[in-house]
């Protein structure tokens, strides 16, 4: 039997590779789901919240007794707040009032303090912006020079696509032995795409990665801005983002909010994954290359966080 373990935070990572066979029942094809709804904070952003701590305190940029601020979706923040509370850092979530309600309330549980900011007067409740995003942002900076604080920057720091490159790829390559075709990644801060993608690329570089975006907001494809209201939480803000390396992107794939949310709960009723709109949205792609470009082929995803973070929207309805 396994020993325990001395935290939280070694149970962070290692999350299971689960093949999607009833979703891809009579497609030429698989898709392999690594299941990180399952980390501690149920979302991938664990990892990253982990990773840019110890980097931090490695480079002397994090001491003891100083607070810790990031704005957030709601999972960076819940991985920051477990990570913070595990090592003693007092920690400022700031997040849209547009995101799902679930989000903070987990992160005050788990001792954050959390500050919400009003959208723009045209947004709607659970169709954050880029523009709401943007009013985060400014509040963000105004606590973290206010209180003398870290940010923990995960739209900019390097810590954020490290993560994904040091552990979530080499743990796809090895419980997959390495049979991946395609990578399809929904841009949020766009790290897990970029770790996952650049460790593939060293791997083999055949393997094919494709950025996600929601339809009407695909500004990394290079696509005006008709839809920045749509309804996939965590991305999609219509904004460049600096972690990504253009190199490592094979191509961008359009995902509608109605097709998130159709195999958002598939994945529920079918295969027993419970997970958000943007593991939706990643499967709604993978299925896309199945159907086109990539048939008899092996497409990986990740299942980004759990349903349990959109009881209070209109995806379970």
């Amino acid at each position: 039997m396994p020993s325990p373990l001395p935290s939280t935070l070694h149970a962070i990572g290692n999350t299971p590779l689960v093949e999607l066979s009833r979703i891809t029942e009579g497609i030429d094809g698989k898709i392999l789901a690594k299941l990180d709804y399952l980390n501690p904070g149920f979302s991938k952003k664990d990892r990253i919240a982990k990773q840019i701590i110890e980097d931090a305190e490695a480079e002397g940029k994090l001491t003891v007794g100083q607070t810790v601020v990031e704005l957030t979706s709601g999972n960076t923040g819940t991985g920051l707040a477990i990570v913070c509370g595990v090592k003693g850092y007092k920690f400022v979530a700031v997040m849209s009032k547009g995101n799902s309600m679930e989000r903070a309330r987990m992160m005050r549980a788990l001792g954050a303090e959390v500050v919400l900011v009003d959208q723009l007067p045209d947004s709607k409740a659970g169709q954050v912006s880029g523009g709401d995003l943007e009013l985060v942002e400014k509040e963000a900076q105004r606590i973290t020079k206010e209180r003398n604080a870290f940010r923990a920057d995960q739209f900019n720091l390097i810590s954020n696509t490290r993560a994904h490159y040091l552990h979530t790829a080499p743990e796809f390559i090895q419980q997959s032995d390495g049979a991946i075709h395609a990578f399809c990644d929904f841009a949020g801060t766009g790290g897990s795409f970029a770790g996952c993608a650049m460790a593939f690329k060293e791997f083999n570089p055949a393997i094919q990665c494709y950025v996600v975006e929601p339809n009407g907001a695909a500004i990394l494809s290079g696509d005006a801005v008709t839809n920045p209201n749509h309804r996939i939480q965590g991305g999609g803000y219509a904004m460049r983002l600096p972690l990504l390396n253009p190199k490592h992107v094979d191509g961008y794939i359009k995902v509608k909010d109605e097709e998130a949310i159709h195999y958002a709960r598939r994945l529920a009723r079918e295969e027993g994954i419970f997970a958000g709109f943007s593991s939706g949205a990643n499967v709604a792609a993978a299925m896309k290359l199945l159907n086109t470009t990539h048939k008899g082929k092996t497409v990986a995803v990740i299942m980004c966080d759990s349903g349990l973070k959109y009881l209070s929207t209109d995806l379970w309805e």
